[in-house]
């Protein structure tokens, strides 16, 4: 049945017929009608209309409304808008929302080191991000505590040497504290 047959049906029962009256646009009096109805009184809807069309048009227009993406961190309500948040703003070079994300025990494995906070932070301000893609994301929460594993390609600088142009397997460990959801790890390997 489609939308528009089942709205039939339910308006049309809202406001019953008399077939001996030769169908009437309106109800009519209700006095008059319920002398001369050979329905069942107690069968006939006494729902109002304004608001059944009203909700039936709100029903269509969330069906219709697009989500919006989370654009800020404190918007962010997983671990994929968490990255890819975190990827915008370094993109961007807001390295006060890079700073406020990183936890203060902070650690960071790349190949052949290990960084914290500090040594990540200096790391990252040498970067010149012109793009990057993420792929094969999984998201796995624990409590207060998001997983993130993924593939990215980065394409940019990094103190002028060209950022690597493979995709790199990363895993980011978010946990979230009474400011909001901050990094505590992170771990880059090259497949």
């Amino acid at each position: 049945m489609s939308r528009s047959q089942a709205s039939f049906i339910i308006v049309s029962r809202l406001c019953p017929v008399n077939p001996e009256r030769n169908c009437r646009a309106t109800c009519g009096n209700k006095d008059e009608d319920r002398a001369n109805s050979r329905y069942n009184l107690g069968m006939r809807s006494r729902l109002p209309v304004v608001p059944l069309l009203l909700s039936l048009m709100l029903g269509l227009a969330c069906t219709i409304a697009k989500e919006r993406p989370a654009r800020t961190f404190s918007e962010a309500t997983g671990g994929e808008a968490l990255e890819r948040i975190f990827w915008k703003e370094m993109q961007a070079g807001n390295w006060t929302e890079i700073e406020r994300v990183l936890a203060s025990n902070y650690l960071g494995i790349v190949p052949g080191s290990s960084l914290d906070r500090t040594a990540a932070l200096e790391q990252y301000r040498q970067w010149k991000l012109t793009d990057f893609a993420i792929g094969d994301l999984k998201t796995e929460m624990n409590g207060p505590t998001f997983t993130v594993t993924y593939t990215i390609t980065l394409n940019g600088t990094a103190g002028g040497q060209p950022l690597p142009s493979g995709p790199q397997h990363m895993m980011t460990v978010w946990h979230q504290h009474k400011s909001g959801w901050m990094v505590i790890a992170h771990s880059v390997s090259q497949p």
